[in-house]
């Protein structure tokens, strides 16, 4: 009997923002070797993501081995989008040798996890491990693990109510499925903030975690790639909030798409964005946008008050001169028309 050899893949997860984009971007210069295919989960109509990955025109991830799935979560579109996504990719010739996926923000990565025990995928691919990223700055400030406990004793008490955010379930869920865990932008955060944002993780891990301090992506991909997990074999020492639960949905997020005439300075745009963040309480934007002048794309990345900015790609003489913005927050809170009009002032 021909022994045949799995495919790993490599599960990416991470809060808004966190850096998963950027260390995948990394990783796709650096592959070891490897032919690279990688699948992004956007949460949000535009392809942002996807976009900046196919504009990096790396030889090793050749533009049709970077597949979309957007407009959804991959942990609820298992059936319908992952599994022919995974078909098409092992259907290309010559066929990848390590497969990456980048979940949405918002995906909780067990579902995922357990779609790898379906029978025409376990017999030609393994999950070579689930590495979660943690913004340090944001795990030190409890934005995204506020006190559990005391969060469940108020809900003990008064069973009517949730106290627990979304926010915090997604992050827990994060890291309680993964094999290592990468405490993002390193450099932004002081010793104090790092050491406590370690202290965060540890006490919501369910097991000893490896947690690896990292700026820009910049990893060797040897700790990355190669960890040999086995994960889709390991899931019940993986918790999750929603074990036992049929199914899950993002109903508190909402996000939403905007078109942006062109600009004047990125400071013009930056300045708006500000604005959201602190007015309206965006959790996310992430998009593109045109400058007066400059031949080159604006990419727009901000969690929160945090934007950063760069000029990615050169506009195409058939591209509309215009940006779109995908901007998510917590339901409720997005507010289309105060959105619109700080986006248009």
């Amino acid at each position: 009997m021909q022994n045949i050899t799995k495919i790993p893949v490599t599960i990416i997860t991470g809060f808004l923002g966190a850096g998963k984009t950027t260390l995948i971007s990394q990783l796709m210069q650096n592959p070891l070797g490897k032919r690279l295919a990688v699948i992004v989960n956007e949460f949000g109509d535009v392809g942002v993501d996807g976009e900046i990955l196919k504009g990096c025109a790396i030889p090793n991830c050749p533009e049709e081995n970077i597949l979309e799935l957007a407009n959804g979560c991959i942990c609820c579109t298992v059936a319908d989008d992952f599994i022919p996504t995974i078909e098409q990719l092992m259907s290309l010739s010559p066929q990848p040798e390590h497969i990456l996926i980048e979940t949405s923000g918002l995906a909780l990565p067990k579902p995922l996890l357990k779609a790898f025990d379906w029978p025409d995928i376990r017999s030609r691919i393994t999950v070579d491990g689930v590495i979660a990223l943690a913004d340090a700055e944001a795990v030190a400030s409890g934005q995204f693990a506020p006190n559990l406990a005391a969060v469940e004793a108020q809900r003990q008490a008064d069973e009517s109510l949730d106290h627990e955010t979304p926010l915090a379930e997604v992050f827990e869920d994060q890291i309680a499925c993964a094999d290592l865990i990468l405490l993002t932008k390193a450099d932004l955060a002081n010793e104090d903030d790092k050491a406590k944002a370690k202290q965060i993780i540890a006490k919501n891990a369910p097991r000893l975690l490896p947690v690896i301090e990292v700026t820009e992506g910049q990893i060797d991909p040897r700790i990355i790639l190669g960890l040999e997990a086995a994960a889709e074999d390991d899931i019940k020492h993986r918790p999750s909030h929603h074990d036992g639960a049929p199914e899950h949905d993002h109903e508190d997020f909402d996000s939403a798409i905007f078109d942006i005439a062109e600009i004047d300075s990125p400071e013009t745009l930056i300045a708006k964005i500000e604005r959201l963040a602190h007015e309206q309480h965006i959790l996310r934007v992430k998009g593109y946008a045109c400058v007066t002048g400059k031949p080159m794309r604006l990419l727009v990345q901000a969690v929160g008050s945090r934007i950063r900015t760069q000029f990615d790609k050169m506009w195409e003489t058939t591209d509309m001169r215009q940006g779109q913005l995908v901007i998510i927050a917590e339901h409720d809170h997005i507010n289309m028309a105060a959105i619109k009009e700080i986006l248009e002032s």
